[in-house]
């Protein structure tokens, strides 16, 4: 998914955009208090994870100011503080879920998915369209049982539309949630990738069909 880092500590925010990089995200890192509302409204988020001690500005009003602002992604808010006194009011601000220092990288990444998920009316961690199951959590893909040998960038495509099952997915919207603004990538990257995961769904009932100058649905034909 597309997640905004905001994290001024250089190890701390380089150690988590590995982390979620490395796992297939799409991540734009703010270290600056001042950047963050023009980078949330400048593109769209899946997630956000903020530390609530920033220069320039302070992570409270920040979410005050991005829900003032109808930012509606989830935030997770990260924070040095051993005992949070203000932890119901950073939610009643706005914030949807906390993680204080020192976590573990990988309870960062599910916190972050639980909340996509919970965002989108998805309880579980499992996809399912056709015979084609997902496991998110797990990141593996199988049609009738058969796992699927997927790379990363290739499973969170399938995420992405699965997720979306019978509506259009935009180009657009999984070039920026499936590269980094630092990757020069062009449209035929995206389609190489619906390429292979064609051929590596064949043996299913489910297919990724083309709306020819808009994007990609994932369907399961009937019968």
């Amino acid at each position: 998914m597309r997640i905004l880092l905001v994290e001024d500590n250089e190890d701390l925010g380089e150690a988590i955009e590995k982390r979620l990089r490395g796992a297939g995200h799409s991540v734009e890192w703010v270290r600056d208090g001042n950047d963050v509302v023009s980078a949330a409204e400048g593109d769209s988020f899946d997630a956000v994870a903020l530390d609530l001690m920033l220069p320039n500005r302070d992570g409270i009003g920040l979410i005050a100011e991005l829900r003032k602002r109808k930012f509606n992604a989830p935030i997770l808010v990260i924070t040095a503080r051993s005992e949070i006194d203000d932890k119901v009011g950073l939610l009643d601000l706005g914030a949807d879920d906390y993680l204080v220092k020192p976590f573990d990288l990988r309870e960062l990444e599910a916190r972050l998915r639980a909340l996509i998920r919970r965002t989108g009316g998805q309880t579980t961690s499992t996809l399912s369209v056709g015979n084609l199951e997902m496991d998110l959590a797990g990141l593996n893909a199988s049609v009738n049982g058969a796992v699927l040998e997927l790379g990363r960038r290739e499973f969170r495509l399938l995420e992405i539309l699965v997720t979306n099952a019978g509506k259009v997915v935009p180009k657009e919207r999984l070039m920026n949630q499936l590269f980094n603004f630092d990757e020069a990538v062009s449209v035929n990257a995206l389609e190489l990738h619906i390429s292979r995961l064609r051929r590596k769904l064949e043996g299913g009932n489910i297919e990724i069909g083309t709306v020819r100058g808009v994007g990609y649905v994932v369907r399961a034909p009937h019968g």
